[in-house]
């Protein structure tokens, strides 16, 4: 009996607990008077965490506070051979302002490596025009090592559209042709995704980009379709995480100035 007693009184304790926290919510049974309830401006106000403030350049095409230098004329500190990592870069810096390829000296890589980035270079083909199509003023910034936005001198100077200027070489052409003079600058501004691989090493999301060349939009938010070739179909033939950027020697005086990058 004293057993009954003793098990009616832990349910009557615990239905008493249930009810207390039961009338400690507040159930709406009938509805608001306004359906749906109205909308207010706080309930949309994102508050943290809080943008990070950064300077940006007081001339457009200059780095922001928050850009890495990769060159600004005065050295080539943030460069190696890529023959041979462990050696400086190989090219000529001239009047502590730009840097001149040295044709068969081989292409010059970062130190660092980069996957999304935020890219700004600043390039010229030769002053000199000494040939046509490919050969006139050819180099290319690789990303990651692997996937190249071409530089030529497309100005006046014909060429299949996806080897030119502002072209991911052998796989889209720019929209438009914005290149100027041999004797003039060029600017690439880019915003380059890095591709993303399955855990077996399969393609996730392929790479993209978007490039404006001399503030013109010539890659629209474009797919990278992998690995750039010269013979056959790009592909991506293995999983990568962070790589080198790499710029070529294309036995081309092409030159360079103002790199600065961002991650992203």
């Amino acid at each position: 009996m004293k057993s009954k007693n003793f098990t009616n009184s832990l349910l009557l304790i615990a239905l008493f607990f249930a009810t207390a926290a039961m009338a400690q919510h507040k159930y709406v049974n009938t509805p608001p008077e306004v359906s749906p309830m109205q909308m207010k401006p706080e309930m949309t106000e994102i508050w943290e965490p809080e943008v990070k403030v950064i300077t940006p350049a007081k001339m457009l095409g200059n780095a922001p506070s928050d850009a890495i230098i990769l060159f600004d004329g005065k050295n080539l500190d943030q460069w190696a051979s890529q023959k041979d990592a462990s050696k400086p870069a190989p090219w000529n810096i001239v009047d502590k302002d730009y840097m001149e390829v040295v044709p068969g000296s081989g292409a010059i890589q970062t130190k660092m490596a980069f996957g999304d980035c935020q890219l700004h270079l600043e390039w010229s083909a030769p002053d000199v025009v000494l040939d046509g199509g490919q050969a006139r003023g050819n180099s290319g910034v690789f990303f990651q090592n692997r996937y190249e936005l071409q530089i030529l001198d497309s100005y006046n100077n014909r060429t299949y559209s996806n080897g030119q200027a502002g072209s991911i070489y052998k796989d889209h052409p720019p929209l438009v042709n914005a290149v100027k003079t041999p004797l003039e600058w060029n600017a690439y501004d880019v915003i380059y995704t890095a591709p993303r691989f399955k855990a077996d090493g399969r393609i996730d999301s392929p790479a993209r980009i978007t490039v404006f060349l001399n503030g013109v939009l010539v890659q629209n938010n474009t797919t990278i379709n992998g690995l750039t070739l010269y013979i056959g179909l790009h592909n991506y033939p293995s999983s990568h995480g962070d790589d080198v950027i790499s710029l070529q020697d294309h036995d081309s005086k092409n030159q360079f100035r103002n790199i600065w990058i961002r991650k992203l």
